[in-house]
C-alpha cells in the first residue's frame, strides 16, 4: 500500500523546497490522519475532536472545559457543543470540580469508557494505515520528536 497522500504527482512536487519545509509537512500529514480518523470514527458517530474530548474524559484526569480548550487549541465555544454533544449522548458528564467547586470537569460515564475503548481500536488501526511506510521504531521516534516539539519533554 502506498503512503498515505501519495500519488502520480507527488514524488515530483516533494522535490521542491516547500517538500522540505516542516510546517507544511505536519500540516499534510494531519490533513491526511485526520480524514482517516474520522472515517474510521463515523461508525461511532465521533469525529476526531469529540474523540479527542471523550480520550481526555476518560483519562482520569478530570479536566476543565477551560483545559480541554487550550490543550486541544480550540476555542471555549467549540469545547462546549463537542461536551454538549457527548453528554448528550451518555457518553460524559459535566461534574464538580474538586480542585474549584466553581469549575466544571468532564469525566467519562461507564458508557462512554465503552465506547473510547472500541474508537480507540479503529483509530490504531486507521494510525497503521497512515504510517505503513515507517517501522515500529520510526513511528515511536515520531510521536517521541512530536512530543518533545510541543512541550518540550524527551519523554
Amino acid at each position: 500500500m502506498a503512503a498515505l497522500g501519495t500519488d502520480v504527482q507527488t514524488p515530483r512536487l516533494a522535490a521542491a523546497r516547500i517538500g522540505s519545509d516542516a510546517g507544511l509537512l505536519l500540516a499534510k500529514l494531519h490533513a491526511a490522519g485526520s480524514a482517516l480518523n474520522n472515517k474510521a470514527l463515523a461508525n461511532y458517530g465521533l469525529r476526531e475532536r469529540s474523540f479527542s474530548v471523550l480520550t481526555l474524559a476518560c483519562s482520569g484526569l478530570e479536566p476543565t472545559q477551560r483545559e480541554l480548550a487550550d490543550f486541544l487549541g480550540l476555542d471555549p465555544s467549540q469545547v462546549v457543543t463537542l461536551v454538549d454533544d457527548l453528554e448528550r449522548r451518555g457518553l460524559v458528564e459535566r461534574a464538580q470540580g474538586k480542585q474549584d467547586r466553581r469549575a466544571k470537569i468532564i469525566v467519562s460515564t461507564a458508557e462512554g469508557r465503552r465506547w473510547h475503548t472500541k474508537a480507540r481500536a479503529v483509530l490504531d488501526r486507521a494510525e497503521l494505515d497512515q504510517l505503513n511506510g515507517l517501522t515500529r521504531e520510526e513511528k515511536h521516534d515520531l510521536k517521541r520528536l512530536l512530543r518533545k516539539a510541543l512541550w518540550g519533554a524527551a519523554e
